[in-house]
């Protein structure tokens, strides 16, 4: 296990006055309206933190994301040089966020929700503002920092998404988030999420069409002894033992309920055959050629 690394002095605050311009995720991004999703239940507070071309819907309760919706111009991408300077969100109180000490001298990733590359696109000063807006904490939900072929597909659905929309306008919405839920096994002071979800939204012959994804993270064990090593993990104090990186290609709807989003009009909009959403499918991707759009 490689120690993660103490941030470089400075970098993990902001000022408020810094991120004052930024505009966020535009629910017109695509022509018809897609929403930011947010949770169903009235009850759970969340805070919508603008960035440069996406947004993050955040719940101090659990100190991470409910979701993340951002914009990307496949024809106007620009490359930016990585910078992992990671900071506190100044329009938040630190303490409402996931900083470094979970993430510190164990195997857990910062795993980007808006993924660094997407929303670096326009002119240098958007493309370079939006690159080091990724960098902060509430856009980042721990993950094992294990690299296998599920991991590798979801690394890279926004591009293979992308190729296929060449023929169109390039333009993708993509919303991403970790499935909360009240039995994540706690760590340092949290709960470490054991999915992921994504949904992709694009314009298709038209018509606003959407793909949906769900990252299983979750200990490659029965459920029994997944429980008994989730709960000896938390007495000790080490982080959950967590399994191999499993993507599939679900229906929309699932994952609207997995998350307890409201996802607007994207489950209408799913590409999947009917026949796969009403029996709730769930299909494992070994290659991005088994994804259904």
């Amino acid at each position: 296990m490689t120690p993660s690394p103490d941030p470089p002095p400075g970098t993990e605050t902001m000022t408020r006055a810094s991120l004052t311009n930024r505009k966020g995720y535009d629910e017109r991004f695509l022509g018809p309206v897609v929403p930011l999703p947010v949770p169903t239940d009235p009850a759970i507070e969340t805070v919508v933190l603008p960035y440069t071309h996406f947004s993050v819907v955040f719940r101090p309760d659990r100190r991470l994301a409910a979701s993340t919706a951002v914009m990307i111009d496949g024809l106007n991408l620009v490359d930016a040089e990585r910078d992992d300077d990671w900071r506190f969100d100044p329009r938040l109180d630190d303490s409402h966020q996931t900083g470094h000490p979970v993430y510190k001298n164990n195997p857990l990733d910062k795993g980007h929700l808006v993924r660094r590359l997407d929303p670096v696109w326009g002119t240098s000063s958007e493309a370079e503002a939006a690159n080091s807006d990724t960098f902060h904490y509430t856009n980042a939900a721990p993950q094992m920092d294990i690299f296998n072929q599920g991991k590798k597909l979801w690394l890279g659905l926004e591009d293979f998404l992308l190729d296929h929309a060449e023929g169109f306008d390039r333009k993708l919405s993509v919303f991403t988030g970790p499935v909360l839920v009240d039995s994540d096994p706690p760590y340092r002071s949290i709960k470490v999420p054991l999915r992921y979800w994504k949904v992709a939204a694009f314009m298709q012959d038209g018509e606003l069409a959407s793909t949906a994804y769900i990252l299983d993270q979750s200990p490659d064990l029965t459920r029994d002894a997944a429980a008994r090593a989730l709960a000896e993990a938390a007495r000790a104090g080490d982080p959950p033992p967590l399994g191999a990186f499993r993507t599939f290609q679900v229906p929309v709807a699932d994952v609207a309920e997995a998350a307890g989003l409201d996802l607007g009009p994207l489950p209408a909009a799913d590409r999947l055959p009917p026949r796969m959403r009403a029996e709730k499918r769930w299909t494992q991707l070994e290659r991005f050629e088994d994804i259904v759009v």
